[in-house]
């Protein structure tokens, strides 16, 4: 997941799978889904996953991108819809304290926000910065926790990155108060088997780590030829996979984010067709629509005008 490969210079793949660019409504903010805000508060990562859909971005140090704060606090009191945000990046928790505090402070002011999450890997890639962190961010987050829930999202793409260390990060910060849940990338040549995906969903629930997505892997330039598995091979995957988890465990959603939205991958409807289904839409016309497409036996992503034009 982290080493370069040569395949990642093959031709093919996209810079912007899910349409980020044309969501931007504050510097560095986005509002895509009526009720959340995306904030990309850094470009740093402890780990440079080769799978990452984001790697187009360069953007705003983490201090530039703080200093419109005060803009998308403004925002965000504009729009009562919105009632949660998900902070971002890069890896949220390679923030400072300090910023993580700012971001804490102007959210959680805001009435009709109801939970603040943060993004972040480092309980997988560097759970040191929670360890041995002398208290400061889980009192920061169990402070604020007092105020608004604050989830955690982590991303545990395989039975292995299930450490003492990582274990030992993520009770921390369940021990500040903090909920944490987990999305998954299906990775060719990871977790594209059954019984390893069943194992590491198995895991997280036993760790109180409690299962969320499982994307399917995005066609990102450099990554559409390396990562990517078939739908209708995946959905074979997913589906022997549930059945060797217990209830909590099988919990997640199976979805791809495409720029018209979160798309569920429901299951196979014979040997050619996958169902699908909106499980967010940025269009109120998208929303909850159920769909069928054709897919061809290597087919890993949905072309935008076939879904739009049903």
């Amino acid at each position: 997941m982290c080493v370069p490969d040569r395949m990642e210079f093959s031709e093919g793949g996209r810079k912007d799978t899910s349409g980020e660019a044309e969501n931007t409504v504050v510097q560095g903010m986005q509002h895509k889904y009526r009720q959340t805000a995306l904030i990309l508060s850094t470009n740093q990562c402890s780990m440079y996953c080769r799978h990452c859909f984001r790697k187009r971005m360069v953007g705003l140090s983490s201090e530039e991108t703080a200093s419109y704060l005060p803009a998308m606090a403004e925002y965000v009191r504009n729009h009562p819809e919105i009632d949660n945000i998900l902070v971002s990046g890069g890896d949220a928790f390679l923030n400072s304290d300090r910023l993580i505090g700012e971001y804490l402070k102007y959210f959680s002011e805001i009435p009709h926000i109801r939970f603040i999450r943060f993004g972040t890997r480092t309980p997988v890639t560097l759970p040191q910065r929670i360890t041995q962190d002398d208290g400061e961010l889980t009192d920061l987050l169990a402070g604020y926790g007092k105020k608004k829930q604050i989830m955690i999202v982590t991303q545990f793409n395989h039975p292995r990155e299930l450490t003492e260390q990582s274990v030992a990060a993520v009770r921390m910060l369940q021990e500040s108060g903090c909920i944490v849940r987990n999305q998954t990338v299906l990775l060719r040549g990871v977790n594209d088997g059954a019984d390893v995906l069943a194992e590491l969903m198995n895991s997280l629930t036993a760790c109180g780590i409690m299962p969320y997505y499982l994307f399917q892997c995005r066609p990102v330039e450099g990554v559409k030829n390396q990562f990517q598995v078939p739908f209708l091979q995946a959905v074979r995957i997913v589906d022997a996979a549930k059945a060797r988890m217990n209830g909590s465990a099988k919990g997640f959603r199976y979805v791809l984010s495409h720029p018209t939205g979160k798309i569920e991958v429901i299951g196979a409807a014979g040997d050619e067709e996958v169902i699908f289904k909106y499980h967010q839409a940025k269009s109120d016309s998208d929303q909850a629509r159920i769909f069928v497409e054709k897919t061809g036996p290597d087919q890993c992503w949905l072309d935008e005008i076939s879904i739009s034009s049903r």
